[in-house]
């Protein structure tokens, strides 16, 4: 598993062009003063991007199967990380974040664009940073 990659995955990358793209550049990668240490992050905004694989995270929509070997190892794994998760979320919810997930299985079309979820967070987020200054 040393093969299996946590940071500049595929889909992470797709989810930061597109942030670029759609105007939000600025966001800090893996940033380590967040709960939590999110994919991508948005300090000035309190906004925190989780970018799941579909596989690893057990996305609900796709239901990967588990691998037929070893069941009980993958299970605890797989809870594991999603126990993992949720105390991320939630450390990043009490801190006074706004986190959204987005699942690896969302990006694989070829026309996909940013989740209107993420956008609205981003400029919602804007609004109230702005009114602060």
């Amino acid at each position: 598993m040393k093969g299996n990659r946590g940071k500049g995955t595929k889909p992470e990358l797709e989810v930061r062009r597109m942030l670029r793209e759609a105007g939000y550049p600025g966001y800090r990668l893996h940033w380590k003063k967040a709960p939590g240490h999110p994919d991508i992050a948005y300090p000035g905004r309190r906004v925190a991007i989780f970018v799941h694989g579909c596989f690893w995270h057990r996305c609900p929509k796709c239901n990967p199967p588990l691998p037929r070997s070893n069941q009980g190892y993958w299970s605890r794994k797989f809870e594991l990380n999603q126990d993992r998760d949720a105390r991320k979320v939630a450390a990043l919810e009490a801190a006074g974040w706004r986190v959204l997930v987005v699942w690896e299985c969302y990006l694989k079309d070829s026309n996909a664009e940013l989740p209107a979820a993420v956008l609205i967070a981003l400029e919602t987020a804007r609004g109230e940073s702005g009114a602060q200054s």
